[in-house]
Parts: C-alpha cells; structure tokens; sequence
C-alpha cells in the first residue's frame, strides 16, 4: 500500500531497518509497559514495538495513512489508533484512564514544525512521564542539550534541562528516510529529573523569567526583565545584571527565580 508523503504533516518516513533497532533497542521496551507513540506513520518504529509490548496506544493525525498503518502492523499486531493533533491530547488524562500503575513512555519522530510545542506540552504532564524518546532535526537536539555560553542556548535548553535528564543518543543520515530530509536527524531521550526541578516553586512565574530573559538575546537581563523585576533583586540573587541570558546556568536561573518569587 503506497502512501504519499505528506509535506503539511512534516512526514518522512524512516527505511532503514538497522536504525529502527538501534532506536527500539534504546528505549528498551517492556511488555508491561504503558507506550504511547506519537506519529507512527507506516509503523517502521510501531512493529517493533507492538512485537515487545502487550499494548500499543499511537496518535496519528492523518486520517489516511491510519489504514496503511493497520495494514503494515497486521502480522505484529493491532496499535490502539487515537485520531487526533497531538497538541490536543491529554497525556495526563490518558494514564487515568489506562488505570495504569505504570508511568507513560512516549516515542515519535516529531516533525520539526511541532517538536518545540509537543515538548513544551510534555513538560507540562512530566508527572505522568517515566521517559521520552523523541527523532528530532539534528539542530534541535543541540539545542536542547547545549550549555551556557554557547550561541544556541536559549529557553528550550533551560526550560527542557530545568524538568529533564537530557541525553542525546545518535545521528540519523538523511538516507534512512523516504522522501530524505535536508538535514540530520538525531535521537533524545529524556527522563523527568527532580535535581532541578523540586526548587521551582511557581512554573508559571519560572516559564515567564526565562521566555523574558531571552527575548531579545543581545540585551542584557537588566533590560529583557525591567518589567519584570528591579536590578536590585538581580544583584541579590548573586547575578550580574549587565549579564545576559545565555551566560547563566539553570542553577543560576533557579536562584533568581527564588528571590523573584
């Protein structure tokens, strides 16, 4: 069964069979354990997984490549298919009604015009997360992973290094996909991590000091939180305000975001 790829759903579909075990090999699935995979597409990732799981929740958008899907995955097994924009699910809601002890581990190639949101969405549900798997650009990975002091630091590196363990796995050539993409792809885990995270007494009030801080990467923290702090609480959480953003640490960040609060 043909299937066209769709450039509106980001959808390039993954051929080669040994970076499909590498990635199932990573995650490590169980046969217990409560997997949902975001964008399965014809189900190269979905049959390995359905061969080492009692059960398999997906979420596809696309209505028409659901039957293709099914067809592929017949002799592994049958993937529970949620229709719907996975910007629109509740991933909290949906442990609940499993009425699994077990936590959620998600899986999915993210295309990369919703891996940013999708990711903002996660951290959000971390506590029903016991891991994440994710296919992302190449350069989003880096980003996440990236420290202070390097010009691709920015809110998703904080934001993301703040609630999670961050552990970049491997590359993905541009040859294992059909159609192939223009650039790299790599695989990220990530597992909800308390070292930081325990110290963040207001998630909103956190989110707006580092989306603020960052706003406008040349300006110094003086100027990006002028409306939102005074200098002096900078200088008392033991940072430089004529510093910016990409200088501090999520340690640093953490600190200032006490004193705010």
């Amino acid at each position: 069964m043909k299937h066209q790829a769709k450039k509106r759903f980001g959808q390039n579909f993954l051929i080669d069979d040994m970076i499909i075990e590498r990635i199932v090999d990573s995650i490590k699935p169980q046969s217990d354990d409560n997997i949902i995979e975001i964008g399965p597409g014809l189900g190269a990732i979905t049959r390995l997984l359905l061969q080492r799981t009692d059960i398999l929740n997906v979420i596809e958008l696309d209505r028409d490549i659901i039957p293709k899907l099914l067809f592929y995955c017949r002799n592994e097994g049958t993937p529970i298919v949620h229709e719907i924009d996975v910007l629109k699910f509740d991933f909290s809601e949906f442990r609940k009604n499993t009425h699994s002890q077990k936590k959620l581990r998600v899986v999915g190639n993210l295309p990369y015009n919703i891996s940013t949101p999708v990711l903002f969405l996660l951290l959000k549900h971390r506590e029903d997360l016991q891991d994440m798997h994710f296919m992302l650009q190449r350069e989003v990975v880096e980003r996440i992973a990236a420290q202070p002091g390097n010009r691709i630091y920015g809110r998703l590196s904080v934001m993301i290094q703040t609630y999670f363990k961050v552990t970049p796995l491997f590359l993905v050539p541009p040859t294992a996909f059909d159609p192939p993409p223009k650039v790299e792809s790599a695989i990220l885990r990530l597992i909800p991590d308390e070292t930081f995270s325990s110290r963040v007494k207001d998630p909103k009030a956190y989110e707006d000091l580092i989306r603020l801080s960052f706003s406008q990467r040349r300006k110094t923290l003086r100027n990006n939180l002028k409306k939102f702090c005074d200098t002096d609480l900078i200088i008392s959480a033991g940072i430089d305000p004529g510093q910016r953003a990409e200088e501090l640490t999520v340690d640093d960040f953490l600190r200032l975001h006490a004193h705010i609060s």
